[in-house]
């Protein structure tokens, strides 16, 4: 395959990455809070080693149930974000910052998947 580590959705499920770890780095020294920090750390972060892993994929098939996982773990982590959020461990900036570039995962890899059934 291509350098995968150049490609946008790789780059911007990295940083997404990053922004997870320091936000539950937050949760747990400001806000003593443990369990849903675990929850949001382990989905967001998954992300992008779902995509990661999907760069030796060993077949096509193989390649699309990857980034479905990675989509399903972007998913799951607006649910974590969301619940955070209203129960007040998150400020409202917080909140939609790591929303809109979760969403912006979720849609990048839609047409991702789109992209890889249509060959």
């Amino acid at each position: 395959m291509n350098d995968y580590s150049k490609q946008p959705l790789h780059i911007k499920s990295y940083q997404f990455s990053i922004e997870i770890v320091r936000l539950c780095q937050q949760l747990v020294t400001v806000n003593k809070e443990y369990v849903l920090s675990k929850q949001v750390i382990r989905s967001g972060t998954a992300i992008g080693a779902i995509l990661r892993e999907a760069e030796y994929a060993f077949s096509r098939q193989d390649f699309i149930f990857k980034l479905t996982t990675s989509l399903k773990e972007a998913n799951e982590t607006i649910y974590w974000l969301t619940l955070l959020f209203d129960t007040d461990y998150l400020t409202a900036e917080q909140f939609e910052k790591l929303r809109r570039e979760c969403n912006g995962l979720v849609s990048m890899l839609v047409a991702s998947i789109k992209t890889a059934k249509s060959k």
